[in-house]
């Protein structure tokens, strides 16, 4: 007897509240976890029937069913090939739109560099809210997990996990069932200490295992904090003489560089905490990056869409040629929002 796809989600419905609720589960509880509306007699009938196949299994008399062995590797390797599938046709889509916004973004820098004659810095966008869509948790070789975390901006972010010892697929499924029902949806800023503290309690003795698994997530909400920055024309700064101490030049240009320096401008919020295309000089020692104390930085926020934000910066002496950098930038966003928008 073949699975059919109504048997497929009524065993779906009977092992996910069973992990759920740890209660064996009867008809009337399937058919609130179904879109088949299907009556209560015809899915006794179906759970007869995967009875037969051996996917679950009566603990007594009168009672609801519950999920065998054959039922979680069923759902290992066949319900969850679906999020196999969702997660490399996102890791694909990404990879492809990511390559042509970095492409563009280096063009911005060189064609700003070029435009003005001063050093251009431009950001890959950041996301101000990031929320976990799902999580994955794939059982690999010589002892190890490849946790998959896919934030709602369908990032998909990679992290292995190596294990003391060998832990059961049926762990793995229930794990992943723990973790998505506790943090799908949540931004990062909600997932404090109380709440961590509870999904280890629910993992009962692989709450170290958990553990691990929610450092992996942490590290990953880090790594989506830190800006790549695309930088051209930092030899223009030797045109200006004022700019030619050997010292103060050899650190700006290792500023330009080695780009860890720039966080501080990158991470810098406008006065107003505006997040629009607004200009912001800053002038002298109002620069957040030590290095540019001698010089002036104008810069500009380029939105890609609601939330998804980067930025623009020019860097010159402070006799800079202000109005023509300004009205640079201003046209440099309009571009981009004509194409960001199509």
């Amino acid at each position: 007897m073949e699975l059919s796809e109504r048997k497929q989600k009524i065993l779906e419905a009977i092992i996910r509240n069973y992990m759920e609720t740890g209660e064996p589960v009867g008809s009337r509880t399937v058919s609130k976890y179904t879109d088949l509306n299907l009556s209560s007699a015809t899915i006794r009938n179906e759970m007869s029937d995967l009875e037969e196949m051996g996917y679950i299994l009566q603990p007594h008399t009168s009672a609801g069913r519950i999920p065998s062995d054959k039922a979680y590797r069923l759902y290992v390797d066949t319900i969850l090939s679906r999020k196999d599938q969702e997660v490399q046709e996102m890791r694909d889509l990404m990879v492809e739109k990511a390559d042509k916004i970095d492409l563009l973004l280096k063009q911005v820098a060189k064609l700003l560099a070029q435009n003005t004659n001063y050093t251009s810095m431009v950001t890959k966008p950041r996301y101000q809210h990031k929320k976990i869509k799902f999580i994955q948790l794939n059982q690999m070789p010589e002892n190890q997990i490849l946790v998959i975390v896919v934030l709602d901006n369908n990032r998909v972010n990679n992290k292995f996990i190596e294990l003391v010892g060998e832990v059961e697929e049926n762990v793995i499924v229930q794990m992943n069932f723990l973790l998505n029902t506790a943090l799908n949806g949540l931004d990062f800023t909600e997932i404090n200490l109380a709440l961590m503290q509870q999904i280890k309690e629910k993992a009962g003795e692989y709450g170290d295992l958990v553990s691990s698994i929610l450092d992996c997530i942490g590290e990953v909400m880090a790594e989506e904090d830190e800006s790549e920055i695309y930088t051209s024309g930092a030899t223009n700064i030797l045109k200006y003489p004022e700019l030619s101490d050997k010292d103060k030049m050899t650190e700006l240009l290792s500023t330009f560089e080695e780009k860890q320096m720039l966080t501080a401008w990158a991470n810098d919020k406008p006065p107003d905490g505006n997040q629009e295309h607004g200009i912001q000089v800053y002038i002298g020692e109002e620069s957040p990056v030590e290095s540019m104390k001698d010089c002036s930085v104008v810069t500009a926020t380029y939105k890609i869409e609601e939330g998804v934000y980067g930025k623009i910066g020019i860097v010159g002496p402070k006799r800079m040629d202000y109005e023509k950098v300004v009205g640079t930038l201003e046209n440099c966003m309009q571009q981009l929002d004509s194409i960001f928008k199509k």
